[in-house]
């Protein structure tokens, strides 16, 4: 037996920022380490992401409860894991898949496998006196680990905002920043710009799921000029120094008939008119980032905006949801040049390295995502360094949950590491 053999696997039911139950697991090893980690949650979820286990009891968090995935972790989990070396990780992130026996995780739950997946890595990593971003550098095959763009949140509307805005995000991405720290700097200074404008207009302040605000503006248009504004504000050159990133989150639009809702702005598009619009937003203003433009199974449609607006990033987060097959036909198809990465959406770290390979196999850039629902736990700030994911999406720059990870960052630039800069984005 040796000091990274596992001893034991613990769960138990925590909270994330939306004051919602999620599942938070601890490995402990022979050696006397212990990794800890808790799983995210999203608002806005893609048909093929792994499963969230939650209890379904009314009475209980109003059916939220994760008792049951934290029994499958104490019970079976903690049982196959016991007496195996904590540093097999792909091993044994395949062993609970083979455990669990469905394709998206929904017996014991993805929730429950990803927060075990995780604390094994960091247990790894401590029993080998290795920084943890380290760690996911040699697991990833990464020579060289980079602190990442960031893309900030400033408003929010769609899921995140009780539909206050039909787009779900606004963000500030700052190309110019020739530093982390730098970039960070410009991103708050765009966010209190963006929040003075409200307030001297009289629009709400209040914080939606990811600490954006949501002013509730009927028209994309409209915010989007509030964007260059702030920018303007904060002393930023619209385009050069700072740059819109947007998150249409077009899946959650889907009516019945696969046309996109914009029910603020009171209009109903189809699949090209939605390309126009877009199209339309890109040659106004600075956007040079779009996610979701389209549905998650407007699969013959992605390739034509993908084609007229190829010159910028197109991302597909529900699209994608974090899976290396559909990357992989994303990449055949020409359905977009960028794949976002959330954790929770595969379910295991391993499975989530796996994503990232597809995607850079096929030449597409990589942002490494929070979720809506999140916890103070910083993995991802460690996993978009280690992995050079490029860009990282936290949230806005508000509320300790999404701060734990921008400040993890900065102390990770301590490192001398190289930033990625606008290199990352595909433009």
């Amino acid at each position: 037996m040796s000091a990274t053999t596992i001893q034991a696997v613990f769960a138990r039911q925590v909270f994330d920022s939306r004051g919602r139950p999620t599942v938070e697991a601890e490995v402990s090893l022979t050696g006397g380490v212990c990794g800890r980690a808790s799983a995210p949650s999203g608002a806005s979820r893609g048909a093929a992401e792994a499963f969230e286990l939650r209890d379904g009891d009314p009475d209980r968090f109003e059916g939220r409860g994760v008792t049951r995935a934290v029994a499958g972790v104490n019970d079976e989990v903690a049982t196959l894991l016991t007496g195996r070396d904590a540093l097999d990780q792909r091993g044994i992130d395949q062993a609970m898949r083979d455990l669990d026996g469905t394709t998206k995780l929904s017996r014991l739950g993805g929730n429950a496998i990803l927060a075990v997946s995780i604390a094994l890595v960091r247990a790894g990593a401590t029993a080998l006196g290795q920084s943890l971003f380290r760690r996911l550098a040699d697991l990833a095959g990464v020579s060289r680990p980079t602190l990442p763009m960031p893309m900030v949140n400033v408003l929010s509307g769609g899921l995140h905002a009780g539909r206050g805005m039909d787009v779900q995000d606004f963000l500030v991405v700052p190309v110019g920043a020739r530093s982390y720290g730098e970039a960070l700097e410009w991103a708050l200074r765009v966010r209190a710009s963006a929040a003075a404008l409200c307030q001297d207009a009289g629009l709400p302040t209040l914080l939606a799921d990811e600490g954006g605000l949501s002013p509730g503006f009927a028209d994309g248009a409209e915010a989007l000029t509030l964007m260059v504004r702030a920018f303007e504000r904060a002393g930023l050159r619209p385009g050069e120094d700072a740059a819109i990133g947007l998150d249409i989150a077009a899946s959650s639009l889907t009516d019945p008939d696969g046309r996109y809702a914009f029910r603020r702005a009171g209009r109903t598009l189809d699949s090209q008119a939605m390309i126009e619009v877009l199209a339309d937003w890109t040659a106004r203003f600075p956007v040079v980032s779009i996610e979701d433009g389209l549905g998650e199974e407007d699969w013959t449609q992605w390739p034509e905006l993908t084609g007229r607006l190829g010159h910028i990033q197109l991302i597909g987060d529900d699209l994608f949801a974090t899976q290396a097959d559909r990357i992989a036909r994303g990449v055949r198809e020409g359905a977009g040049n960028a794949a976002l990465i959330k954790i929770n959406q595969n379910g295991t770290l391993s499975g989530t390295l796996d994503a990232l390979a597809a995607a850079r196999a096929g030449g597409f850039a990589t942002i490494i995502s929070a979720r809506s629902g999140e916890t103070e736990d910083p993995f991802i700030a460690d996993l978009a360094v280690g992995v050079a994911g490029g860009q990282i999406k936290i949230g806005s720059v508000r509320t300790s949950e999404r701060m734990a990870k921008y400040n993890q960052l900065l102390r990770l630039e301590e490192e001398g590491l190289p930033f990625a800069s606008q290199d990352f984005i595909r433009r």
